[in-house]
């Protein structure tokens, strides 16, 4: 009884221990099954991207650019993440009919723009001045005229009727701006009061026709992307302040002016080429594309920057974005209210630029030099475009602000009909045949969702300013609306990546 007992316990402990045995060797067999794919998925998965540098810039654009450009010069890491598929951000180029190339967004550079200036040499790309032989064309509450750029008003309309007020407006601002401090604004004595009202209020309130008034669009519309009652009469007094460099005091001229002013020059191959030419020299290794910052961490030793796919682990990290976007990021810790409540509040203007390529650069026959201002049109401004040697020919224009959501809200054969019928009012009737049209929404763009720069509305400069550019911790800001000189132009956003470069190597 007691051995068969004993035989049977022995039994049934060699079964459990076979069925373990089994149970062993097919675990191991999934084991090894799951080794084998994990080798095979190693081997088909590109390299990783460096997941660690000692600074990570968020945005290829000039300023991500120029800062890792600096950093790696001073012999340290860098890794750029990009949301877009190419770097450039807000500069773009577009290739036209045989190669040559046009500009979606950022094209021209003038006086006192010195560090693009530099940048672009530094690169290998060199410039060529703006077409400017022969007139301009302006059109005022139906009045056509046609004038040259020479003369003592550049490129606004020396019209009889309203050039004793476009004098004393335009001096009178320039005067104001001479009190605005280009670095702390809202530090200016009168920064109270001019930040407490509208660039169209103070117009209204310092002309007396409207037909004068009616010019103000023109301006605001292609230099901001808005209206005159959007903007705050303190920003736009910084804007003209900002137009020069360290020893030469801005003017509005300079900013408004093609011949001596921010429109005098081009670049050969397109401004886009220098974000290329700068990003060749960065290399491959780093930078990453298309893969948008989701999330920002940082504690006392470091920062965690995450995409969907990527995470990267740096000293410090430059975000390099327009403060719109930077504001969608989310931050731990939370960002300070100051800087967070200056994100709300600091929108993208709304610019579309238009654009229409021929076969050769038919107004010039005409004695026209391609540049024309608008009251009255959709387009409120136009600039030759064509490449040096005028083949093809290349017209592009601005449609901003109001006209901006109005051309946004159109179908797409409504807007090339209207683009190229002010083309044709403008230069001739040939304007209407193009070998090519095409537009660029800035404010559809979902890496800029506006442009040229961001505006700043009444009350802004005054309550956040200071929180331009700031750090928070081991988060430092970047991006042409950063910047001290030619805010919102190519030359801002260079200057803004060397100083928060400089900011993060001396910290």
């Amino acid at each position: 009884m007691t051995d068969t007992s004993v035989t049977r316990r022995g039994f049934i402990g060699a079964g459990a221990a076979a069925a373990g045995a089994g149970a062993l060797l097919a675990a191991d067999a999934d084991a090894a099954q799951r080794r084998r794919r994990r080798r095979r998925t190693r081997r088909r998965r590109p390299p990783r991207t460096p997941t660690g540098a000692d600074v990570i810039v968020v945005g290829a654009g000039f300023a991500g650019l120029t800062a890792a450009r600096e950093i790696v010069r001073a012999g340290k890491s860098v890794i750029v993440v990009e949301a877009r598929d190419r770097v450039g951000g807000r500069v773009w180029n577009h290739e036209l009919p045989g190669g040559e190339q046009s500009e979606r967004g950022g094209t021209f550079v003038g006086p006192t723009q010195n560090r693009v200036l530099a940048l672009a040499e530094q690169v290998g790309v060199g410039i060529f001045e703006t077409y400017t032989t022969g007139n301009n064309v302006a059109y005022i509450q139906g009045d056509r005229s046609e004038y040259s750029d020479t003369g003592p008003t550049g490129t606004a309309p020396p019209d009889p009727a309203i050039l004793a007020e476009l004098a004393a407006v335009v001096t009178q601002l320039n005067e104001m701006s001479k009190e605005v401090p280009v670095d702390a604004p809202w530090e200016s004595a009168r920064a109270r009061e001019w930040d407490g009202q509208t660039l169209e209020t103070w117009v209204r309130d310092n002309s007396r026709s409207e037909r004068f008034r009616s010019l103000l669009p023109v301006a605001t519309r292609p230099i901001f992307g808005t209206e005159a009652r959007d903007l705050s009469l303190l920003f736009t007094l910084f804007y003209i302040a900002a137009s020069g460099d360290e020893r030469t005091p801005g003017t509005f001229d300079r900013n408004f002016n093609t011949r001596n002013g921010a429109q005098m020059w081009r670049f050969h191959g397109g401004s886009a080429a220098i974000a290329t030419n700068v990003a060749a020299q960065l290399g491959a290794r780093r930078l990453v594309l298309g893969a948008p910052v989701r999330r920002i961490e940082q504690t006392a030793r470091g920062v965690t920057v995450r995409t969907d796919s990527h995470v990267f682990a740096g000293g410090r990290v430059i975000v390099a974005v327009p403060p719109a976007l930077a504001g969608r990021i989310q931050y731990d810790p939370a960002l300070p209210m100051e800087r967070d409540q200056l994100t709300q509040r600091l929108g993208q203007g709304a610019l579309t630029k238009v654009a229409a390529a021929y076969e050769r650069p038919f107004w010039r026959e005409r004695g026209l030099n391609g540049t024309a201002l608008s009251t009255d049109h959709l387009v409120t401004a136009t600039f030759d475009d064509s490449p040096p040697d005028g083949s093809p020919g290349v017209i592009f224009g601005f449609v901003g602000g109001d006209k901006a959501r109005a051309y946004a809200r159109m179908s797409d054969a409504d807007r090339r009909a209207r683009v190229l019928g002010d083309f044709a009012d403008f230069f001739g009737a040939e304007a209407r045949s193009p070998v090519e049209f095409f537009d660029t929404q800035w404010p559809n763009e979902a890496w800029s969702r506006g442009g040229p720069v961001g505006v700043h509305g009444p009350g802004t400069l005054l309550a956040y300013g200071a929180a331009l550019r700031r750090p928070v911790g081991r988060i430092h800001w970047a991006g042409t609306e950063t910047s001290t000189y030619w805010n919102g132009y190519m030359d801002g956003a260079v200057r803004s990546g060397e100083r928060a470069a400089k900011e993060v190597l001396e910290a």
